[in-house]
């Protein structure tokens, strides 16, 4: 791959595996690999399954380096880089501050698009600059560094805080424990 390629397929122990590459497609691979509710076995199968369009054909002993090969292309094609940081941006919970913004780089309504493939809409997601996103994911940042907001940004806080705040995730047994002290709290 060059760089100016947009793969629909990736090359797995030296066979060529189709993908969906349109950026809805990989928007439900991400908000699968994130559901809390499944273990982390599971989440990674569902995500590969709906990635390759040919994933119950995959020998079971190339499944490692395919999922290594799905997490390279969901990074843009990059190598990674490191330990993630914190994270600042939900996919689904931001949807629609995402779209708007993408939108507004790509000059168009994208959902319109009959098809962008992953890497064009990491393009645009990358050129955003100054919106709504970078102004939530500012203020996400200095609240979790403990940082002083402006008045603007308190302002905006106290007005949006639905929004700013990331909602928390918690795998069913977590949430049955939340329940049950809850319970516990209202006697």
């Amino acid at each position: 791959m060059t760089g100016w390629d947009l793969p629909e397929a990736l090359e797995i122990a030296g066979r060529s595996e189709p993908i969906r590459a349109d950026f809805r497609e990989v928007l439900e691979v991400i908000r699968l690999l994130d559901d809390a509710a499944e273990p982390p076995e599971a989440r990674a199968f569902l995500a590969m399954g709906v990635f390759y369009r040919n994933f119950a054909a995959l020998p079971p002993a190339l499944r490692g380096q395919a999922m290594e090969a799905m997490l390279r292309f969901l990074a843009g094609g990059e190598e990674d880089s490191g330990p993630a940081g914190p994270r600042l941006i939900d996919w689904q919970q931001d949807l629609p501050l995402i779209v708007a913004d993408v939108n507004k780089a790509a000059g168009c309504e994208i959902r319109a698009l009959p098809f962008v493939h992953w890497w064009t809409f990491l393009a645009w997601f990358g050129a955003i600059g100054e919106g709504q996103l970078s102004a939530v994911v500012a203020i996400r940042d200095k609240l979790r560094r403990g940082k002083k907001l402006e008045g603007w940004e308190r302002e905006f806080y106290q007005r949006n805080r639905a929004r700013v705040d990331l909602k928390p995730r918690y795998t069913p047994e977590e949430q049955a424990e939340r329940e049950r002290l809850n319970r516990l709290l209202k006697d």
